[in-house]
């Protein structure tokens, strides 16, 4: 009965028409596979970019309890570095999972173009730049993180703080 109603109307039949070419399916999915792979890339980094997370998340809770019993200004001074890790590591996932979504979306508009009249390759490009734009700016908030993270290793490896 679907099918019926499908058939029935010059949309169905004219999107039928155009989906049954193999051919443009098959190029649509090879042209889909960057991307794909790109997302997956993206999706392992943000596997790292999450595990510092949760790492500096914890390390902040263990210190605000130690904290509270007057501890000195060195570990107020790591709680400052570590709230200024969290952030950049939370831009970074955030940055990271735009671009993820972005992506998505190119793909989606990879297939939708394959099978509508419109040319949507500028709207197609324009999404690619942002996927890009997002995944450089993520990367950048991830490199500030572990740069910070470095200049907490040497202060610790060289106190400077004169007690």
């Amino acid at each position: 009965m679907l099918l019926d109603l499908l058939a029935s109307s010059d949309i169905a039949s004219d999107l039928i028409e155009r989906t049954s070419s193999t051919m443009r399916v098959q190029e649509i999915v090879r042209l889909s596979l960057a991307p794909a792979f790109l997302l997956a890339g993206i999706g392992a980094v943000m596997n790292v970019m999450m595990a510092r997370l949760i790492w500096v998340a914890g390390r902040i809770e263990r210190l605000e309890e130690r904290l509270s019993k007057d501890r000195p200004t060195r570990e107020q001074r790591e709680l400052a570095r570590l709230r200024r890790r969290r952030r950049l590591v939370q831009r970074a996932v955030m940055f990271s999972t735009a671009a993820a979504l972005s992506i998505c979306v190119v793909i989606i508009m990879l297939f939708i173009s394959a099978f509508i009249r419109p040319q949507i390759g500028t709207l197609i490009a324009g999404a690619w730049i942002a996927t890009m734009g997002f995944l450089t700016t993520g990367l950048v908030h991830f490199a500030k993180e572990t740069l910070v993270a470095a200049a907490g290793q040497s202060d610790k490896a060289n106190p400077d703080d004169g007690s």
